[in-house]
């Protein structure tokens, strides 16, 4: 071990890694007293009440501690909304032309932001990245983790999971300033619906140029609403009031459109609907004022009221409006509301995973997923808890500091990809 020169501790990390004796909460299944948690190269290939740890293993002791998986944000703006770095660091919305479904989030992250720092605390190992709420149509999310390599590209979970969409007041307020389209909520929808058809025709007339072998033009923009129309990717809308929750229920129908409601501040109002439908909602942040006419709507009530009428549902903080380390907190008010306590632990891990597409790698403690794993004084729902230590594919890289009064951070020279 040596002291790098970015100040982080670095270390080579042990090839298998054994979690023993911990309360195992693998949220899929019961949880396991006593259980173990063994990690070999990164993924997780067993885990139980009895596991056989091989000789050499790295071997954590969690006796008298909860272990469960990371937990993953699913809406944020991690590193393209960069605290305390003013206009420079914010680089959420393209404003230029209200339709840009062709720009990606990941082009703008800094791997650097605090917040990634802020999540690690709260035992969250990946977020939701996603362009902002300016423009009807806003660009591409991708879900990346916490910590890993060199660069944020060694870090990314998916790239192929939605193209973010608005509606209500946020559209209006940025393009209606300017008197171009949309003014409305009529404009913005008119807005949207002209896109799909555009990508429809596009995608029709790339087939026919691909089936004669003729020169075709590639569009980024429509390339990326075309594979929306395929349900290749999520058709993900920031929104808030109960009517413009119907229009998207009615987009989404007009077009066989895989729809994931964010925000979702009326949905409460509209959930038998969103059940029938089987639409799940990404609900948050729950930490808020009635700032603007949209949020007249809030309650905390909403998650719970959701569950019960049968809605997926998961949590979010959309940092930094809320800050991404209090998405604990935020489940632990819904509960208090009404939540039921397993169903929040879902909304934090199983839920968003399964949502974002990426619950083949994140989101739950079992064979084949990431060795992400959380260590925590006690449950985690619980206010007088902490995150003592976050593995991401097996390698520590984030412990509590009682003696020091902080945290310490580890960072490996082995910088590679965080998972396969």
């Amino acid at each position: 071990m040596h002291r790098g020169g970015d100040g982080y501790i670095c270390t080579m990390p042990s090839q298998i890694t054994a979690v023993v004796g911990g309360r195992v909460v693998p949220v899929v299944s019961e949880p396991i007293e006593g259980g173990t948690v063994l990690i070999e190269g990164g993924r997780i290939t067993m885990i139980g009440a009895h596991v056989d740890v091989p000789e050499g293993s790295d071997v954590i002791d969690a006796t008298g501690l909860w272990v469960l998986p990371g937990f993953l944000d699913a809406h944020t703006h991690v590193g393209i909304n960069e605290e305390s770095s003013g206009p420079a660091g914010n680089d959420v919305n393209e404003t230029s032309r209200p339709l840009t479904a062709g720009v990606r989030a990941l082009d703008a992250i800094d791997c650097e932001d605090i917040g990634f720092k802020d999540a690690l605390s709260a035992g969250i190992t990946s977020v939701g990245v996603k362009p902002g709420s300016g423009n009807p149509i806003g660009g591409q999310t991708v879900v990346v983790k916490t910590w890993g390599g060199s660069m944020i590209d060694d870090q990314v979970v998916s790239g192929d999971v939605s193209v973010k969409f608005a509606l209500g007041e946020n559209p209006k307020q940025v393009h209606g300033a300017d008197g171009t389209m949309p003014m409305t909520r009529l404009g913005t929808a008119y807005l949207i619906r002209q896109a799909f058809e555009d990508a429809r025709n596009y995608a029709e007339l790339r087939a026919q140029a691909e089936k004669d072998g003729s020169p075709f033009r590639r569009d980024l923009d429509l390339e990326a609403l075309a594979r929306v129309l395929a349900g290749e990717l999520a058709w993900d809308v920031h929104v808030h009031r109960h009517d413009d929750i119907a229009t998207a229920l009615r987009i989404a129908e007009e077009f066989d459109l895989r729809l994931v409601i964010n925000h979702g501040t009326e949905a409460h109002r509209l959930a038998k609907a969103l059940a029938d439908r089987k639409i799940p909602v990404v609900v948050g942040p729950i930490i808020t004022a009635r700032s603007k006419s949209e949020l007249a709507g809030h309650t905390i009530d909403t998650a719970a009221t959701l569950d019960r009428a049968g809605v997926r549902i998961a949590l979010c903080t959309d940092h930094p409006e809320v800050p991404v380390n209090l998405l604990v907190l935020q489940a632990a008010l819904a509960v208090r509301q009404g939540l039921p306590r397993d169903v929040a632990l879902r909304a934090l891990s199983v839920n968003p995973a399964a949502i974002l597409g990426v619950d083949n790698r994140i989101g739950a403690l079992a064979p084949g997923l990431d060795g992400d794993v959380v260590l925590w004084s006690g449950d985690p729902l619980d206010m007088d808890t902490r995150a003592l230590q976050v593995l991401i594919s097996g390698q520590t890289v984030y412990r509590w500091d009682d003696e020091a009064g902080g945290q310490t951070l580890e960072r490996f020279s082995a910088l590679g990809p965080v998972g396969g």
